[in-house]
């Protein structure tokens, strides 16, 4: 072999050899765990800029024996920043756009009442993103209507957009007033929050009925059913109730009164009508009455019996003597046409939750929720999907609406009890919990999904918590800080 030859081959043999040396073995590789991983590159980096060589099929190994990278060499964890409600309802200091580093004082006109009322509006946490649908309305800002005998105000697509499925209504009847007979387009749903209410209706059968709503008692008419309220005189005060309708154009201004219809009505006809002569009808009013005084109605039983017979089903429902679900965090009641069976398209939850808990993280799948404060302090984060979520604050007297499927919450930010009414337009009440969901999946997922630790699974409910108590966090219990 000549000498050139013999360089050749020897040149040859090292290459091969340092190659050989340089590819790891493919049983050498070793997928980086969670706590090795550094934080995510960045798009300017060098690493991150430059493509990664390629390997052949006798590089890699099976994929059965690699396991998934973790979440964080995905996204960037989330911030640990418990992101506590700005200010509590009994701080008395001037609010100010300030959360941590962000934000500043406020130096122009300020409503300071309106901002204590709403600190996740003036400081929302940092977890809000995006725009949400206005979800507040308070009845203080609705215009009322007063009348001799009572008052109305209402809320509907006018004051709140986003509510296109429910509309409401605050009404108030001294002792023996009367909202006068009608009918609507919308089935009426109601729930006393004061008082004691008589109600009258008759169905297109011709059967009639009279029953009497109390205080924490609901009633329901059907589109379309004739029907009359009068307060009673157990209390001095009369009545005050909650009306839910389902249709959010709804209008209370434009429903269908008996005295409306005969003073645009020929005298003749009516007379013809009711085969009476025209003087039975010289006195009736020349327009609408809508609310007035009266006296006290007499008993139930004073219903005049028809050839027909009553309705079937009631069109009042005892909810202030049903047992309450007692839970970990507060109680719920749930009523819907499973057990008022008139009801066909309005349920409700009237839940209670203790102060420091909450209502748990849910959502409702096909239906709007419209929600009524009776009373307490709230906090709401509405979940809007694709990043968007926004924070709102509540109390007693205003509403809150969130359209189905938007994952919410409601925590108790105050120092008394909270209490609220859930209602939708459906027959069937239904939610869907996150913990349960969770709980409910192969831990694989979630660990995969999540970046939680296999043993920390164990806080998931298999069951609907619905209401949830303080619970330690980091040594502490759950609250809220004030400025």
């Amino acid at each position: 072999m000549s000498l050139r030859n013999l360089f050749i081959s020897v040149t040859c043999a090292l290459l091969l050899a340092s190659r050989g040396a340089a590819a790891p073995a493919a049983s050498s590789v070793v997928s980086p765990s969670a706590s090795s991983v550094a934080a995510p590159l960045s798009a300017s980096s060098p690493a991150a800029s430059s493509p990664s060589p390629a390997l052949s099929s006798s590089e890699t190994e099976p994929s059965s024996t690699v396991s998934a990278p973790p979440v964080s060499e995905t996204v960037a964890p989330a911030s640990d920043d418990p992101n506590y409600v700005a200010w509590t309802s009994d701080y008395t200091g001037t609010p100010e756009a300030i959360r941590d580093s962000l934000g500043g004082t406020v130096i122009g006109p300020q409503n300071v009442p309106l901002d204590l009322e709403n600190p996740d509006l003036l400081a929302p946490p940092t977890t809000d993103n995006g725009l949400v649908a206005n979800a507040k309305w308070p009845f203080s800002l609705s215009h009322n209507r007063l009348q001799t005998g009572g008052w109305a105000r209402q809320q509907n697509v006018d004051q709140l957009p986003a509510a296109t499925e429910l509309a409401g209504v605050d009404m108030r009847l001294e002792a023996g007033a009367i909202r006068e007979l009608h009918w609507h387009t919308a089935s009426e749903w109601a729930y006393v929050t004061r008082g004691s209410v008589q109600v009258t209706a008759v169905n297109q059968l011709g059967q009639n009925f009279v029953g009497t709503a109390n205080k924490g008692d609901l009633w329901f008419f059907p589109a379309g059913v004739p029907h009359s309220l009068q307060a009673t005189n157990a209390t001095e005060d009369g009545a005050e109730f909650l009306l839910v309708f389902d249709n959010g154009t709804f209008d209370e201004d434009g429903t269908f009164l008996i005295t409306d219809w005969l003073a645009h009505t020929p005298k003749e006809v009516i007379a013809k009508n009711f085969q009476a002569p025209i003087s039975v009808f010289n006195e009736i009013p020349g327009e609408e009455l809508y609310i007035f005084p009266a006296a006290s109605p007499g008993p139930d039983s004073d219903a005049p019996a028809g050839p027909y017979g009553t309705v079937p089903s009631p069109y009042t429902f005892a909810m202030s003597q049903m047992s309450a679900t007692e839970l970990s965090g507060g109680s719920v009641k749930i009523v819907d046409s499973h057990v008022f069976n008139i009801s066909k398209t309005t349920a409700v939850a009237e839940v209670t939750v203790n102060p420091g808990a909450m209502r748990e993280l849910h959502w409702h799948p096909t239906q709007d929720e419209w929600t009524y404060f009776l009373e307490g302090n709230a906090r709401v984060t509405v979940f809007a999907s694709s990043g968007n979520a926004n924070t709102f604050d509540y109390q007693g007297g205003d509403i809150a609406y969130i359209p189905a499927a938007n994952g919410h919450y409601v925590e108790n930010i105050g120092n008394t009890t909270l209490r609220y009414l859930e209602v939708f337009k459906t027959a069937t009440f239904q939610d869907v919990s996150l913990s349960q969901w969770l709980a409910l999946t192969p831990p694989a997922m979630i660990e995969a999904t999540l970046n939680i630790n296999a043993e920390d699974l164990k806080y998931f409910s298999k069951t609907k918590s619905i209401v949830i108590g303080p619970a330690p966090v980091n040594g502490t219990a759950n609250g809220t800080t004030a400025a």
